[in-house]
């Protein structure tokens, strides 16, 4: 067994050698083959690294060739340009110094032509001296013989003739002034009367005289019992609410309602006329409906102030001067329907401030407004023009407009042509055949 293992042994070791020279041999060889391997591919990659170097290089330089070209053609053209822009400068600078050089030349014939003249015209004012030193004298010397023969001396005919001159002209002055003042009168009562009558035409007036009496009709004389009340309770009733007179009398199937105010009036008529229809007559159902019915005039009367400002053209009025044209159809002068008297006054106004080129507005505003202070409360005491004058001024009217209310029956100095409008048309209205 021994002897086995000492054969075994060398056997392995020379194994153990054989193949690790082996492996060295073969590894040897491999790492050769790799190194010139590495070798070749590290000289293919240098190559091709020089040649693609070299293809950069070629392609740079023709880049910058090209840049290089384009910045010449580009450097040429703008040359070329300025070139043609500087000869062009060149051409009109001749130009102009062939204009300047003619235009001198014509300045210095001019200045020869004004020389010459300036030296003819020196040479006529001294002849015209000379004639004009012997004119004198010639004047002087007839002068003179005149003084000798009619005994005056210069200054004393002079005198005598401007006061001759100065008398003839007094008088032909006096004389056609006198023509001329005529004439005009003349003319502005003919314009006067054709604006009368063109206004007059154009305002169509067409409104009736109110009365101070309101009559309802009834379904029969059974009501007016009822309307009476027991013992005129009913009656007595209604005129405390309403302040008009309730005429009760034989007339069939109807009843009469008077008074002076005709708000209050149309109060009671309404108010009536409810009853009638309701049936329920008592003194407190009376107070509820005229209480009602004084309420729903009241807004009436603000939309009428608001609509009849509109149908005159007008805008910017404070509301209580609205309410105040509104209550001026519950109102009458000499029988004739205030509000209606108004509008018209304010057509006739607009009419004549166009024709004579003054404010149509403004004479349509004080026209409507100028009897505003009929319609304050009976209290206040006044003329009327004055009490609308402080009213319209109150609610800043305009002054045009304030002179107007307060000037129309002369309470107060004119100060405007539209005050006289206001004035003549106020008249034209009451005296229009009807309107009274």
């Amino acid at each position: 067994m021994l002897q086995e293992i000492y054969v075994l042994v060398p056997l392995i070791v020379i194994l153990c050698a054989a193949t690790f020279y082996l492996g060295w041999f073969m590894q040897n060889k491999v790492t050769k083959g790799k190194i010139n391997s590495a070798e070749e591919q590290s000289k293919r990659i240098i190559a091709d690294g020089e040649k693609a170097a070299l293809n950069i290089k070629k392609e740079k330089l023709l880049e910058v060739r090209d840049e290089w070209y384009k910045k010449k053609q580009e450097f040429d053209q703008d040359y070329q340009a300025k070139k043609n822009k500087l000869k062009s400068f060149e051409k009109q600078l001749q130009d102009k110094e062939e204009v300047i050089g003619k235009r001198i030349d014509e300045y210095a014939k001019k200045e020869k032509s004004i020389n010459k003249l300036e030296n003819d015209y020196n040479n006529k004012l001294t002849s015209l001296g000379d004639k004009e030193t012997k004119l004198d004298g010639l004047i002087q010397e007839q002068n003179n013989k005149l003084e000798n023969i009619s005994g005056l001396t210069a200054e004393e005919a002079k005198t005598i003739l401007m006061n001759n001159l100065i008398d003839e002209t007094k008088m032909q002055s006096a004389t056609k002034l006198k023509e001329i003042r005529d004439e005009m009168k003349l003319e502005a009562k003919k314009l006067a009367r054709n604006l009368i009558v063109q206004a007059i035409q154009r305002s169509a007036a067409d409104h009736s005289v109110e009365t101070t009496v309101s009559v309802l009709n009834i379904q029969s004389d059974e009501l007016k019992g009822r309307i009476i009340g027991k013992e005129g309770r009913n009656v007595r009733a209604f005129e405390a609410a309403t302040g008009v007179d309730v005429i009760v009398d034989d007339t069939p199937e109807a009843i009469t309602i008077s008074g002076f105010d005709p708000f209050r009036r149309e109060v009671a008529k309404i108010a009536m006329e409810r009853l009638i229809s309701d049936g329920r007559i008592h003194p407190t159902r009376i107070e509820e409906v005229v209480e009602k019915v004084r309420k729903e005039l009241e807004e009436e009367i603000i939309r009428v102030g608001e609509n009849s400002i509109i149908e005159c053209g007008l805008h910017g009025l404070h509301p209580e001067m609205v309410r105040y044209v509104g209550r001026m159809k519950y109102r009458t002068s000499y029988g004739q329907n205030l509000l209606q008297h108004s509008i018209e006054v304010a057509h006739l106004c607009g009419i004549m401030a166009v024709e004579l080129g003054l404010d149509p507005v403004m004479a349509k505003r004080a026209g409507l407004l100028h009897d505003i202070g009929k319609v304050i409360d009976r209290e206040v005491e006044g003329p009327h023009a004055i009490l609308g004058y402080e009213l319209a001024k109150k609610y800043k009217e305009h002054p045009v407009v304030c002179n107007a209310i307060g000037a129309h029956h002369e309470d107060m100095e004119m100060e405007t042509p539209i005050a006289v409008i206001v004035q003549a048309c106020d008249a034209i209205s009451g005296a229009r055949p009807g309107a009274r």
